[in-house]
């Protein structure tokens, strides 16, 4: 199997699917100077290769009813894989856990949480959380305002062609 390389077509078209996975393919054809089938053939290519995991709408999270963010740090009590792979196949049940991170350092798990309200969290931590066997120690934080969020990873640093 020959390796893949991106070149500079491939690179606009990730670049500008990041900013809106909606462009229909017709535009994005015009803004990388290609005709739509070739256009749509790379695309299809970038997601074949793993480039393109999936496609997704981002809500504004206070308009869906969900405008508290909380960032828990969890630490179990030993690190050993069973004990890992059963909070992570906990964690992935649960649909207000936005994003969850094995850690290095201080803390096993950073988790962003999204919730209506202050009650709805305390019922994730009584009832999910801190049921799950092998925790000793959680940590919140409560996000107060958000500076900056993005989804779009910079590209700038992949080798020209």
């Amino acid at each position: 199997m020959t390796e893949f390389k991106l070149d500079a077509i491939d690179r606009k078209i990730l670049e500008i699917l990041q900013a809106d996975a909606g462009t229909p393919n017709i535009e994005l054809a015009e803004r990388v100077a290609l005709s739509p089938s070739p256009c749509s053939r790379r695309v299809k290519n970038l997601e074949d290769q793993g480039y393109i995991s999936r496609r997704v709408t981002l809500l504004d999270p206070g308009k869906v009813g969900l405008p508290v963010s909380v960032f828990i740090q969890v630490t179990l009590n030993h690190q050993i894989k069973k004990q890992l792979e059963g909070f992570e196949r906990e964690i992935a049940k649960w649909p207000e856990v936005m994003e969850c991170y094995l850690m290095a350092g201080d803390v096993d798990y950073l988790i962003r949480l999204v919730v209506p309200d202050l009650h709805a969290y305390q019922e994730f931590l009584d009832q999910k959380l801190t049921q799950l066997e092998g925790i000793d120690h959680i940590k919140s934080s409560f996000s107060l305002k958000q500076v900056r969020y993005k989804t779009e990873f910079p590209l700038d640093h992949l080798a020209p062609d």
